[in-house]
């Protein structure tokens, strides 16, 4: 059976799905639509609804600034997928409660791919697997929906993604495409498709294990970092010593790696560690440095909520009745994202010893807000008579909050408190104000 061409996609005789329109799948389809004739599919009705209109609620693709010709149709019809002959997939890779993988939305959407499966197609998957996924989990799915037998009638490949949410300067065109197929032919192709849209290069990974692997290590790398810096602010906190302080001062020598201490969540750093120990377990391996960083990097509300209610106590202010205001809600700055949101762990810790929290975000739905989390948003009007206010993620928006304003949404103005879990505001600004100050 003859595999799909670069040249029919090219001359676009033949066209181009990708899967999932959120986040890494949207950026991806506009970026091939310049280039190629490409399917948007999405199971959500709203989300294509929206998108038609040329709205992006996740804020990464600005169609006002999308310039050129865009040969892009954007549906909800899965039965769409049988005209297309190279399908990338891009949905997302949760955890369920236990933090173990919650594959559906993979295997479903391979449910979908092999439903409608045509014989030369190429499947890849941009989603963050264990290595091994690919091939052991969705290629069976593939075949057992399509009736198609794999490196015969259809081939697979993997090319993870690198989108960086919110981050206007590391973009998909400018990051270097790691791309690995089930065979030689494969993996020209897809270095051919990316390579058209990505200006930064592309790495040939020599097989699809190694590409699924390389992805999951880049996070886990990540977490592990920002887990030591967590470790150490909790440490220098009960030193009385600025961690700030002592980053810039060891940023000095050319070596030290410039990482912050911080909420971790959202739907890659915070999760894809566990992709990793979940196969490493099942392989009768137990990895302890990897789940003790998660374990670090998950206690940080508790020990931000635990830090706030320490310094109420000593400033006199009764606990159970008293007013804290949180900024930001969503998992990092200037994005309206609230998957997997580490900010709920601090509302859920100041909830049980009875504090009462007014949340403002800038960025995030209110509407998804209250389904998703349960938390009704506020108007920053409504921050008053406030006994403490935690920044937890800094917003572009919230640097234009004067610092006397901040002042005076305080019951008590000459016991105001504030902690700054991102180190976002001016501090020397704020204690020239007379309030004590606090940051990670």
């Amino acid at each position: 059976m003859s595999m799909i061409t670069f040249e029919s996609l090219q001359n676009r005789e033949e066209a181009i799905a990708v899967v999932g329109l959120g986040y890494v799948g949207l950026p991806l389809a506009v970026a091939l639509g310049r280039h190629f004739r490409v399917l948007g599919v999405d199971v959500s009705e709203r989300r294509v609804r929206e998108l038609a209109r040329r709205f992006d609620r996740t804020g990464e693709v600005d169609f006002a600034a999308v310039s050129g010709d865009v040969d892009l149709t954007f549906t909800s019809d899965l039965s769409a997928l049988a005209d297309a002959r190279l399908i990338l997939v891009a949905v997302p890779t949760p955890i369920d409660e236990y933090r173990s993988p919650d594959l559906r939305p993979v295997t479903g959407a391979s449910e979908s791919v092999g439903t409608y499966l045509q014989p030369g197609t190429v499947v890849v998957y941009e989603s963050t697997v264990y290595p091994g996924l690919t091939e052991d989990i969705c290629v069976p799915i593939l075949e057992e929906r399509s009736g198609l037998v794999c490196g015969s009638d259809f081939r697979v490949g993997y090319s993870p993604e690198r989108i960086n949410p919110g981050d206007k300067v590391h973009r998909l065109e400018t990051i270097v495409k790691v791309v690995a197929g089930q065979d030689e032919a494969t993996g020209k192709l897809l270095e051919a498709v990316y390579g058209t849209i990505v200006t930064a290069g592309i790495h040939r990974a020599p097989d699809i294990r190694t590409a699924e692997a390389a992805k999951v290590i880049e996070n886990t790398q990540r977490d592990l970092n920002i887990a030591l810096m967590n470790e150490l602010a909790m440490i220098f906190d009960r030193m009385g010593i600025d961690t700030m302080d002592v980053l810039e001062a060891a940023g000095t020598k050319w070596n030290f790696l410039p990482f912050r201490p911080g909420l971790v969540g959202g739907h890659c750093i915070g999760v894809d560690p566990y992709y990793l120990t979940f196969k490493a377990e099942a392989m009768g391996f137990h990895p302890q440095v990897i789940l003790a960083g998660r374990q670090i990097n998950d206690s940080m509300g508790k020990f931000i909520a635990e830090s706030t209610v320490k310094r109420l106590i000593r400033a006199d202010v009764k606990i159970r009745g008293a007013r804290v205001g949180v900024l930001g809600v969503t998992f990092k700055e200037n994005v309206p994202d609230l998957r997997n949101t580490r900010v709920v762990d601090i509302l859920a810790e100041l909830a049980d010893y009875g504090v009462v929290t007014l949340v403002h975000d800038a960025m995030a739905d209110p509407e998804e807000a209250r389904h998703e989390l349960g938390i009704e948003l506020c108007a920053l009007d409504d921050l008053r008579d406030l006994d403490a206010l935690i920044l937890a993620v800094a917003h572009d928006q919230y640097r234009e909050i004067p610092l006397d304003g901040i002042r005076q949404w305080f019951a008590d103005p000459a016991r105001a408190l504030v902690m700054d879990v991102k180190g976002f505001f001016d501090r020397a600004g704020l204690e020239a104000l007379d309030i004590e100050y606090w940051r990670l």
